[in-house]
């Protein structure tokens, strides 16, 4: 077990890819990290990372962001449950613990977004805590290593996988063996043709002894993504066009624009603004989009109307620079490219002024 930990550690301090995250200690700073790191690119997170501790660079000031301050800054990174969490857990260590993570994986575990995996990261990596961190990467690192056949889908397997990756933690140098073994899993062993040749545990590995690094980890297929149309509908009144702050739901404190479940006829539409109390006039149609998510697929189609008369109402109207300072999903990204170009026209009419290429 020694030699294993040995070898991938002296392989990542070889050298490894160099993330903001990698150059500190402090719990605030890798649990932000961790957090971020969870369905997203390591490649991808370093931006975002950057910007979020610029904005909020200590527990404090996230704990005292405004909702929409905190889901702008997240913008672009999805799973928009997680920066909520986040807010969520910074009161939670100021209040209880005195602005203090706690120290060890069962006290981070009961903090709000933080599961097995971040809690053995954030304990390992910050406080040099003796436990796994068990990632994507090291369930298919450890997989392939002991051989193990059974779906990792299965929560069962995961437990399996943690202990026998518990057995070959290190006494010393914990924090730099959960960051070798996530680096293995995302550089060298990774899905599709991993590369055994450069791996430092290569000899010890059961899949590659027997020739199954290809067949492992086993992993049963995901359900299908149900398929979800919707009519998302842009409409401008003057130089604004109307917004709305999502409840419940995917999308859960984001702004997005009015939208209809399923296709609908122009009669159809029509009609459904005639009882948000608006008479329009199609300005046209443009190319529909689609966004995947996690377990939903939306196919949209995108109009865009002119609002002729106005009920007198309290829903939300907005300029384009107001726009573009709200928190928005990635999903309607295209849509707001129409509404932000549609809206500079709009604005040069109204006030004279030159249009912005």
């Amino acid at each position: 077990m020694e030699s294993f930990a040995r070898r991938i550690i002296d392989w990542y301090d070889r050298g490894h890819r160099d993330f903001p995250w990698r150059n500190t200690k402090d719990p605030y700073h890798i649990w932000v990290s961790e957090i971020m790191l969870q369905q997203t690119r390591a490649e991808t997170v370093v931006s975002y990372y950057n910007r979020f501790m610029a904005r909020f660079p200590t527990l404090e000031a996230l704990a005292n962001a405004k909702e929409t301050e905190l889901l702008k800054a997240w913008e672009g990174l999805g799973y928009y449950s997680r920066a909520r969490n986040l807010q969520k857990c910074a009161v939670q260590v100021l209040t209880e613990y005195g602005g203090h993570f706690p120290e060890t994986p069962e006290e981070l575990m009961r903090l709000p977004g933080i599961g097995p995996y971040t809690a053995g990261a954030v304990a390992s990596i910050a406080f040099g805590c003796r436990c796994s961190a068990v990632d994507g990467n090291v369930l298919r690192v450890m997989a392939r290593v002991e051989g193990i056949e059974d779906d990792i889908r299965r929560p069962e397997t995961v437990r399996l996988i943690r202990e026998r990756t518990d057995a070959r933690l290190p006494d010393w140098d914990c924090d730099r063996f959960s960051n070798a073994m996530m680096e293995l899993g995302a550089c060298i062993c990774v899905p599709r043709h991993p590369q055994c040749e450069t791996c430092p545990v290569a000899d010890l590995c059961q899949a590659r002894q027997t020739g199954r690094q290809e067949q492992l980890p086993v992993r049963s297929k995901a359900k299908p993504q149900r398929i979800e149309k919707r009519d998302i509908l842009l409409l401008y009144f003057n130089d604004r066009v109307l917004v709305e702050r999502q409840g419940e739901g995917l999308l859960e404190g984001l702004y997005s624009f009015p939208s209809l479940t399923d296709w609908h006829s122009e009669e159809e539409r029509l009609s459904w603004l005639t009882d948000q109390g608006m008479t329009c006039q199609i300005l046209c149609e443009r190319k529909p989009a689609r966004h995947v998510f996690s377990h939903v697929i939306w196919e949209m189609r995108i109009y865009e109307y002119q609002v002729t008369t106005l009920r007198r109402d309290k829903r939300t109207w907005v300029t384009a620079k107001q726009l573009v300072e709200l928190p928005m999903a990635t999903a309607i990204k295209k849509a707001r490219q129409y509404c932000l170009a549609r809206l500079n026209e709009l604005a040069s009419v109204i006030y004279n002024l030159p249009l912005r290429r």
